[in-house]
């Protein structure tokens, strides 16, 4: 794969052979190869051969398909409008599939030079209830695990197994770093291991939350889903296929809590911010980027918009975004660091990279494990403070319109959600606006009871939704 690339492509300058398996990584989707990897690679290239990646598939074989046949390597492509930065990361040195065989991840876990364990598992990979931060029992999956871990299941039986073997074999335990957008990742990271680890063995759980370390993170790259098309084109520009190639934007962004339970590389040298307080840098975060993208997402979807370039390209979805950060940015703390105004502008900067072409139906998945953290807690702030919010409003109104699976042009979709289901049974014989914002509302594990039963807030979230139905996505645009 290295052999007759162009020399403007950079590659490994370290001797792949002599790396150690210091991380292992769960859920090794494209956004680890476009964010963490990168970074032990950094570490690999600054001459700390501790860093190697074990990767774990947790569900298909598709990614250990696409790296295998290329021994881990793969090209991370940065595309900026019309430059594009290409390099080799060498960082991932095998990638496991959990289901196919899950004694060699707690094998891997369990391993001597593993030191971190990292996490991109989505947030229904934690397997907690939404409403009240538990282990959820009534999942399949955990149920198994909390009954048997000899072939685990989940990612809390996969973390506990393997810190259950390390403590038999008087190893300290890893760094369990959560790299998800979700607040406090760390925590509840750590609840759902300690609550698996209690269910087996109450000294295990002990040593694990003495010695062991859940830190706080907050990760930042905006990582479009790679395409055929992006494939092929860069094969006919290199006369190399590269089945796992990641693309990507030039701004990256990873803060952890300095709290680890033993070696790590140098962090700082390698661009990541080390602080004692990560929630104001996750709620900036949260509330801003992730926030607007959902906005966006949705409205852009029901409008027949494919991608976040094409939204903000438009006046009104500009205007409407702004109006949306100053309501968010009015429940914000700002760490020391961090100008608010120009991480805005930055925010709006990304959004425009034609280059990425970041699809809205990508960011609307998974939407009901999203909303509370992305807006629901900022419109909760607000409430708390007598203060309106329409365009935050207006953004979990075209949620609410998604899950209906029609666009605005009357074509169908899949609501590709944890929660579809539910949510398609609170819907079914609703035959009005205020009737679904009603049924949405009794979901207790999307919504708290201090929204659902706030009448200023349904009555925005109605007038909202009816616009939707009525009007479509464009219109209520132009009315935010």
């Amino acid at each position: 794969m290295l052999s007759g690339l162009p020399a403007g492509v950079a590659r490994p300058g370290y001797d792949r052979s002599a790396v150690k398996h210091g991380v292992v990584h769960l859920g090794i989707g494209a956004f680890h190869r476009a964010h963490q990897a990168a970074v032990f690679d950094a570490a690999l290239d600054a001459g700390d051969l501790r860093w190697g990646i074990t990767g774990v598939s947790l569900r298909s074989a598709s990614v250990h398909d696409q790296l295998a046949p290329q021994d881990g390597l793969y090209r991370l492509v940065v595309r900026d409008g019309d430059a594009e930065d290409i390099r080799v990361i060498g960082a991932v040195a095998r990638v496991l599939v959990a289901p196919d065989d899950p004694a060699a991840v707690v094998d891997a876990l369990a391993d001597p030079d593993t030191h971190i364990v990292t996490l991109t598992v989505t947030e229904k990979g934690y397997k907690l209830d939404p409403a009240t931060g538990n282990l959820r029992e009534d999942d399949s999956d955990i149920a198994a695990d909390l009954a048997n871990l000899a072939a685990p299941k989940t990612v809390p039986g996969l973390i506990v197994a393997g810190l259950a073997k390390r403590k038999a074999a008087g190893l300290p335990p890893f760094t369990a770093i959560s790299c998800d957008n979700l607040p406090h990742n760390g925590r509840r990271l750590a609840r759902a291991v300690l609550t698996m680890a209690r269910a087996h063995d109450g000294k295990l759980a002990d040593w694990i939350e003495t010695q062991g370390a859940f830190p706080q993170t907050m990760v930042d790259r905006i990582v479009p889903a790679t395409t055929p098309g992006d494939i092929a084109a860069l094969s006919e520009m290199l006369g190399v296929e590269d089945r796992g190639m990641v693309k990507t934007e030039p701004f990256t962004q990873w803060v952890i809590e300095d709290r680890f339970a033993g070696p790590r590389p140098d962090f700082a040298a390698l661009g990541v911010q080390l602080t004692d307080a990560v929630p104001p840098w996750e709620d900036a975060k949260l509330r801003l980027l992730n926030g607007a993208h959902s906005g966006l997402a949705y409205l852009g979807g029901l409008a027949g918009v494919d991608f976040i370039h094409q939204m903000i390209a438009r006046d009104d979805a500009r205007r409407f975004v702004e109006t949306l950060w100053d309501e968010a940015q009015a429940t914000l703390t700002p760490p020391p660091g961090l100008d608010i105004a120009a991480y805005r502008a930055e925010l709006m900067a990304r959004f425009a990279n034609a280059a990425l072409h970041h699809r809205t139906r990508q960011i609307a998945m998974d939407g009901s494990q999203k909303l509370p953290q992305r807006l629901l807690a900022t419109i909760a702030a607000r409430r708390k403070a007598g203060q309106a919010s329409p365009a935050l409003t207006l953004a979990v109104a075209a949620w609410m319109r998604w899950q209906e699976g029609v666009d605005d042009a009357g074509e169908t979709y899949p609501v590709d959600d944890p929660m579809a289901d539910r949510t398609a049974a609170a819907l079914d014989g609703c035959t009005s606006s205020e009737a679904r914002v009603r049924a949405l509302l009794a979901l207790d594990a999307i919504f708290p009871a201090g929204l659902a039963e706030d009448a200023a807030f349904t009555a925005a979230l109605t007038s909202w939704l009816t616009v939707l139905e009525r009007d479509g996505a464009l219109a209520a645009l132009a009315k935010a």
